[in-house]
């Protein structure tokens, strides 16, 4: 894996995947579009818990400065791409947010550029890919290449489509490709040249669901997942971070992973809700 790559590339991608050729990302970006989305009003109390158990965080470059300590010695992925909002009728209207230079002055190890094939800003979310690619270039930075569906393309969660953007996230230079599962999931990694890591997306039932979804992923070719609110939004995300953690790199089965966020499942774990929560909120948070 990665073997094209420079050694600076390499050193930074190793603070991503694991030496196992795994990765837990845990993905605390969504601010950028939603704002201040619940369970992550206060960012560094929602994640205190959570990283000593994840490789790697995707955030924002503000969140990083304000709420991550300048001493956590994993690896950062940030949000490189943006400018919408769910108060508009689509979130696909983005630029590029972050240059290069300025990420490498953080210290990120990687940047992540979302694109929308096939939504009315497709190109220029496509070219924001192809530019963050050529910027980084001078840095030996990773890029993953986010297949983003918004409001429009909510129903493209499927294998056609899948496959071919994250194809085309590929083709044009990220590292790391990050997209759904579906069915079939197995032919999008093997028509995808980059490594896949799999979005968690909006939040599922139950602690079973996230884990069957994190374990199909890995079996299917995914070196990962890249999850967020389906760890900070449940009701026990020190649990379900471990037991995700348990999945990707214990390679348990999901049943064993299970017993372990079961028994994790008391009062100290337990995620207590700062502000009122609005059906609204709910409605927004599960947007993308």
């Amino acid at each position: 894996m990665f073997e094209y790559a420079g050694w600076g590339k390499k050193r930074r991608l190793s603070q991503i995947v694991a030496p196992d050729g795994r990765a837990v990302m845990l993905a605390i970006d969504h601010g950028y579009f939603m704002g201040a989305t619940h369970g992550m009003e206060k960012p560094a109390e929602a994640i205190k818990n959570l990283l000593p158990h994840v490789d790697s965080l995707m955030l924002t470059p503000g969140v990083l400065r304000t709420d991550v300590r300048t001493d956590f010695g994993k690896g950062i992925v940030l949000r490189a791409s943006g400018g919408n909002t769910v108060l508009d009728k689509d979130i696909d209207n983005e630029e590029i947010i972050l240059t290069a230079e300025e990420a490498v002055k953080l210290n990120a190890s990687a940047v992540a550029v979302s694109i929308f094939v096939g939504a009315e800003y497709s190109h220029q979310t496509i070219m924001n890919l192809a530019e963050m690619v050529n910027d980084a270039s001078r840095f030996d930075l990773p890029v993953l290449g986010v297949t983003a569906v918004g409001k429009a393309l909510k129903d493209k969660k499927e294998k056609r489509y899948l496959t071919h953007a994250s194809r085309l996230a590929a083709e044009l230079g990220a590292d790391i490709v990050k997209t759904y599962y579906c069915d079939g999931f197995s032919e999008v990694v093997a028509k995808c040249t980059a490594p896949i890591v799999v979005a968690g997306g909006p939040k599922l039932d139950t602690y079973e669901d996230v884990l069957n979804l994190c374990y199909n992923a890995v079996n299917e070719g995914a070196i990962g997942v890249d999850m967020g609110r389906n760890i900070w939004q449940s009701d026990y995300p020190a649990a379900i971070v471990q037991g995700v953690k348990a999945v990707i790199h214990g390679n348990e089965s999901v049943k064993q992973a299970l017993e372990l966020v079961n028994s994790l499942c008391n009062d100290e774990n337990k995620r207590r809700e700062l502000f009122e929560v609005t059906n609204k909120d709910i409605e927004e948070s599960n947007i993308h």
